[in-house]
């Protein structure tokens, strides 16, 4: 494949110097450094994300506190990542034939930082990975833990993992050319390798588990309510199945762009401008049923607030909370970035906005989770950790 003429000039400028394996690993990496300030920053406003989570506290009665080790661990996983980096850069010199050729490169450090995660190393934060993996072990079917189990933590995982879903259709399509005898992983990514509809299978994923993981919860309110002695104060459940439909309303976005990118007039039964429209149209609806959900339920925020309530400084209201998410809607409706996104670097920062947009929403979402714990939900709040925290009762073996 070296020096294959066909091949080389098809490999942008992007691509040469960050090539798709270690633009996923540069995103995970990105991910455990975020996860690292929230736990910090969080800590600072006194906020107990392990009690919410139901995570044990013994790391820190020992002295050393979440977001240190936390920070410890994305620094661990960052030095040989740095070290791959500028390996590969002296190697290549930018060259599109050598970047072909040394794919085991950044594919050597996608398996070493898989197994930084996976190995019992007591000076990696053993305990934080191992309920990590038990985590997404549970909610990668669908599953959510019972309330005392740490059920916020299965959400907020889950809600997580849909912000990394093109990364995961990236990390597919990277190992998928790894595997082929047609390309280099390195070289320009094929999106339609291994069938045309198995990356967008792949990238609906995320809100198929969230999906799954709300009709659990109305299914487990129905049933509360037939029991003896059932409380019908959390209502019948329909939060659930609104929730669900939030995320049901991606799939069509998904498909649609699929049918775009590889556009067959004779199989579609439809013009391209009008499969775009359509994109369009569930684009919007998509957009502004999650920023309604984000700001009315997530958060507990309402335009109709009265003046005392926004003032309350325990209520999670102000400009600070709406820069977030107007750069996802921004990016996702606007048709003139439509040949942006077909720019590998395009793509990149498209992955990289959504990541910070996850990553600031947890902020507010785990301190209104707070909020509702010591205060006492709204109404018609959606709680989800039902009883007060009582470090007390957490689990320290």
């Amino acid at each position: 494949m070296d020096g294959d003429p066909a091949v080389e000039p098809e490999l942008d400028t992007f691509s040469l110097i960050l090539p798709l394996p270690y633009r996923v690993a540069v995103i995970l990496v990105l991910g455990v450094w975020a996860w690292a300030v929230n736990l910090h920053y969080l800590a600072i406003l006194k906020i107990d994300v392990a009690g919410l989570i139901r995570y044990s506290n013994r790391t820190t009665v020992a002295g050393s506190s979440h977001h240190y080790r936390t920070y410890r661990l994305a620094a661990l996983i960052s030095i040989p990542l740095i070290i791959s980096l500028l390996l590969f850069w002296s190697v290549t010199r930018g060259q599109a034939s050598l970047v072909l050729a040394w794919e085991i490169l950044p594919q050597s450090y996608l398996i070493l930082l898989a197994l930084l995660f996976i190995l019992p190393l007591k000076r990696l934060s053993k305990a934080g990975r191992y309920r990590f993996l038990t985590i997404l072990k549970r909610v990668s079917i669908g599953g959510i833990a019972e309330a005392q189990d740490g059920k916020f933590g299965d959400i907020l995982l889950a809600d997580v993992l849909t912000s990394y879903a093109k990364v995961l259709g990236d990390l597919f399509v990277a190992e998928c050319m790894l595997l082929s005898r047609k390309y280099s992983s390195t070289a320009k990514p094929d999106r339609g390798c291994g069938g045309a509809y198995l990356v967008p299978i792949i990238i609906s994923i995320p809100s198929l588990i969230r999906l799954r993981q709300c009709l659990i919860e109305f299914f487990r309110v129905r049933k509360s309510m037939k029991q003896p002695g059932g409380s019908i104060s959390t209502g019948w459940g329909g939060q659930h199945l609104a929730n669900a439909l939030k995320y049901s309303s991606s799939f069509p976005v998904i498909v649609l762009s699929a049918l775009q990118r590889g556009y067959d007039p004779n199989k579609i039964g439809m013009s391209e401008a009008g499969l775009f429209r359509l994109w369009l149209f569930f684009v919007f609806l998509n957009s502004f049923y999650s920023f309604y959900w984000d700001v009315a339920r997530d958060w507990d925020l309402t335009m109709f607030s009265s003046t005392q309530e926004r003032n309350n400084p325990e209520h999670p209201w102000g400009l600070r909370r709406h820069t977030h998410f107007h750069t996802k809607e921004i990016l996702k409706l606007s048709p003139h970035l439509d040949h942006f996104n077909d720019l590998e670097g395009g793509i990149f920062i498209m992955e990289f906005l959504e990541v910070l947009r996850r990553w600031m929403w947890i902020f507010f979402r785990v301190e209104t989770e707070w909020v509702r714990v010591n205060r006492g939900p709204l109404s018609d709040d959606i709680l989800l950790v039902d009883y007060a925290i009582d470090n007390s009762k957490l689990d320290f073996d």
